[in-house]
Formats: structure tokens, C-alpha cells, sequence
């Protein structure tokens, strides 16, 4: 247990949102023939959530030409551009986490150094600073290296996170869970951290736990379970089910584990495993966006993680090709949360 700021709160992603950014894809570089394609996903997903997800949707693009060819395709909706500098599309690493601290929201901005130093690109050092500004929130940083995705809250003081990514070596040395744990207390109001073991072959994050295991509410958590007995992810699956399952909350109280189905093998054209999760959703005001990849357990999925989130629409939208660069609809967007008492 963690010695938290009880002014300070990391709200659960099922709170009001007063907007969502994402990055427009736009290197070449990095999407190779996959970026018209992961720009058709985005272009969808963006009408998703500006229609059926309530939300107001805020789109860093990397021209003024970009700019007028985004709000022309979207054209009608709660969709606006804002030219910034940037490389890649992962928002939620790469940009704060908003907070609500003694009244106001502030932006917490972790050092970030490319998870662990594999894809480091210079432009995206500023998007923490560039989506504070446009949110017109102040920037808070921080020294940990932390990404959002490696972050997962209940609202209400509980974290989920994983070993292989707060303490990995290639991120914070030398750094002991109570450690991290002081830092998370400070930075996010977080009372007491769990600490999960896991990742999904293909993962170049080390084991984000927003692929791995995610609050549907309080005392609430969506874990997958592998239908494949080939599914090269199954066993560990399984040993993550059972550390949920073990473990308590800031209130005390254990874990309900709410069983969905694995997508199975997902892989490139040339064979090798992608991270391919169905817990890399994004909860939008009015809606639940999952991703879908192609394989026959989609609509369960979708399905299954809808009825966890009573009163939203439940809305599959195609990722297969932005799933080629690493993440999925929750990896892209970064939500923040309405002022208290606005």
C-alpha cells in the first residue's frame, strides 16, 4: 500500500471525456505499404468515435495539406486538426496522463525513451508538451520512464501494471517496485499497484497491460483466455488470469476476473506473431470501440467486452493494418477527462 495524495486522481477511462486525440499515420518510413491502409482504419475509427462514441475528437497531423485533407474526409464532424510535430501514432505512450489534482486537471508527462530504446524518434519527445498545450493544461514532468500504455486504473487508486516494463532494466534501472511505487503515489493518486507478469509474443513494449488486462469498473478486470490449444500465448494467459485472481484492490477486496476470448495467432506477411489483443479497446463517452483482426472470434469479442459496459454501444472497427506497426485502438488515442464540477 501506497501512501497517495488523496487531492490527486487518475480517472478511470469510463469517465467523461471532454476529448480524444490521436496522430494522424504520415511516415512512410515507418508504415511502409500498410499506410494507406492503417489511414482507412484511422479514418474509421475517427467517425466511430466522433458519431456513435459522443466524443469530440482532436488530430494531430503533420502539414497544413495533411490538415485540410483529414477535415475534408471527416468533414461534418466533431473532428479538428492541429499541425504538430510528431513521428508515430502511439498517443497513449507518448502523451500525458491527465490527472485531476486539487480541483483542475494537470498533464502528467513520464520521461519516455522509445520503450526501452527500440524505436526512438526525436519528434515524438514534444507530443507530451504540444497536447498540454491544446488542452490548456499544465505540464507536469516526471523523471520515470513510463508509458501510458504500461498504466491501467480503476479510478478509485488501484494500478495494474507489469514488471517488464516499469522495471525493466532498459527503462529504469536499478529502480525497486517501492520505488515506482512512491512515484505512481505521487504523480497519479495511485494507492496500491499490482504487479503483473506477462507479455504477448510480438510485443515490442515488453508487456503493456492494456493488452494484458483491463478494468471494466471497480474490482472488475477483462483478461483473455486462449480458445487455440496453438495459441503461443496460452500458457501465459493462463498465469496471468490466476496473478489477477490473486490479487487485491486499494479498497482491499479481490479481483473478479471477467474471461474473454484470445484472437488466436495474428501474424505479418512474413510469418512473425503480432500483438494482437482484444483488451486494446477504447472506452469513448457513448461506445466501446474493439479491434477486429480478421479471425472468428471477433464478434464475441465484441460482444462479450459491450456487455461489461452497460449503457455504451458496442462497435468493432477493423485494425489489421495499424496492428502492423505494434498496438491497436487503445495504443493510438489519449483521452482527456472533464474537469471536476464542470
Amino acid at each position: 500500500m501506497n501512501g497517495a495524495r488523496p487531492a490527486t486522481r487518475l480517472p478511470a477511462e469510463w469517465r467523461r471525456h471532454r476529448a480524444t486525440y490521436l496522430a494522424w499515420p504520415k511516415e512512410r518510413e515507418i508504415w511502409g505499404k500498410h499506410l494507406e491502409g492503417a489511414r482507412r482504419e484511422f479514418a474509421e475509427f475517427c467517425r466511430t468515435l466522433a458519431t456513435t462514441g459522443g466524443e469530440a475528437v482532436e488530430v494531430l497531423v503533420g502539414d497544413s495539406a495533411m490538415a485540410e485533407r483529414v477535415e475534408s474526409e471527416l468533414g461534418g464532424l466533431a473532428v479538428r486538426a492541429h499541425v504538430a510535430a510528431y513521428a508515430d501514432v502511439w498517443l497513449r505512450d507518448t502523451g500525458p496522463l491527465f490527472v485531476h489534482r486539487d480541483g483542475r486537471t494537470v498533464a502528467v508527462a513520464f520521461s519516455f525513451n522509445g520503450w526501452g530504446g527500440k524505436y526512438l524518434y526525436p519528434a515524438d519527445l514534444g507530443v507530451a508538451a504540444e497536447i498540454a498545450r491544446l488542452a490548456g493544461a499544465e505540464l507536469v514532468r516526471t523523471e520515470l520512464v513510463c508509458e501510458g500504455g504500461a498504466i491501467e486504473t480503476d479510478g478509485e487508486g488501484t494500478c495494474l501494471t507489469t514488471t517488464g516494463c516499469l522495471l525493466n532494466p532498459n527503462r529504469n534501472p536499478g529502480m525497486t517496485p517501492r520505488a515506482v511505487e512512491r512515484v505512481l503515489a505521487e504523480t497519479l493518486g495511485i494507492a496500491r499497484t499490482v504487479w503483473l507478469e506477462g507479455c504477448l509474443l510480438g510485443d515490442h513494449t515488453d508487456g503493456h497491460v492494456d493488452t494484458l488486462a483491463r478494468f471494466c469498473g471497480p474490482g472488475r478486470v477483462l483478461c483473455m483466455r486462449a480458445r487455440e490449444r496453438g495459441d503461443p500465448n496460452r500458457a501465459m494467459l493462463e498465469r496471468l488470469i490466476d496473478q489477477v485472481r490473486a490479487a487485491r484492490d486499494a479498497r482491499g477486496d479481490c479481483l473478479e476476473v471477467i474471461e474473454i476470448p484470445a484472437p488466436g495467432r495474428v501474424c505479418d506477411e512474413r510469418g512473425r506473431p503480432l500483438p494482437a489483443s482484444y483488451l486494446n479497446f477504447y472506452v469513448a463517452n457513448e461506445a466501446v470501440v474493439v479491434p477486429l483482426f480478421g479471425t472468428p472470434y471477433d464478434e464475441e469479442a465484441v460482444a462479450a467486452i459491450g456487455a461489461c459496459f452497460q449503457g455504451r454501444a458496442a462497435v468493432g472497427v477493423p485494425c489489421r493494418h495499424v496492428l502492423t506497426g505494434g498496438g491497436a485502438w487503445h495504443c493510438v488515442t489519449k483521452q482527456e477527462p472533464v474537469v471536476p464540477g464542470a
